[in-house]
């Protein structure tokens, strides 16, 4: 749902945008609430032995970092991937829209509602062994309103990470899937060459 739709005026009033280059950070272990408006986003976790882990890639529209808002310090960092625009919506603003206004409170619960079945299925995904099946799984729901087109909301690195599969090992699967004519692959998108069923 878009942020106009359950974001109060007055915490819209007092967003300011940023640019970030790719790979800049939009912040480390911070807070605050945060819109992507243009380009893409990834939310990361670093374990002790320096890997990075993907939890999510968000693309215009999305937002991050909402757990923020009632939380002293968000527990990850956010990377742009791209080149990208970020509307910073100051906590206090928000909290104080949404202290007056019940309606937009509820329609941002429905909003978590929504990310947290996304993340259960994302968690399901990343428990398919094979990384052709995890990949087919993840083109099937994420195919838009044509049933065959997915577009890439980072590059294909982030999707490797937010899959759980090493780029190596998703570079291969995508090409024999590409060679067996399953997909057809073009800057930003991959094309399903027929509808895929889950």
């Amino acid at each position: 749902m878009p942020v106009k739709d359950w974001l109060p005026a007055a915490a819209r009033a007092a967003a300011i945008d940023r640019r970030l280059k790719a790979g800049a950070p939009l912040f480390r272990l911070g807070d605050g609430m945060f819109e992507v408006i243009s380009g893409s986003v990834r939310m990361t976790r670093v374990d002790r032995s320096g890997r990075e882990t993907v939890l999510y890639v968000a693309g215009p529209g999305e937002t991050v970092a909402e757990a923020s808002l009632f939380s002293p310090v968000y527990h990850c960092d956010a990377i742009a991937s791209t080149e990208a625009v970020v509307r910073v919506y100051p906590k206090a603003a928000v909290l104080a829209a949404f202290d007056k206004d019940p309606k937009a409170v509820q329609a941002f619960t429905a909003t978590l509602a929504r990310q947290v079945m996304g993340l259960r299925t994302r968690l399901a995904q990343r428990d398919i062994r094979s990384a052709r099946e995890r990949l087919c799984h993840f083109l099937a729901l994420n195919a838009g309103a044509d049933g065959r087109t997915v577009k890439l909301r980072g590059t294909v690195k982030d999707l490797a990470a937010e899959l759980g599969l090493t780029h190596e090992a998703l570079y291969r699967t995508l090409a024999a899937l590409e060679r067996a004519g399953e997909i057809r692959r073009t800057p930003g998108k991959i094309t399903l060459t027929r509808r895929r069923g889950l």
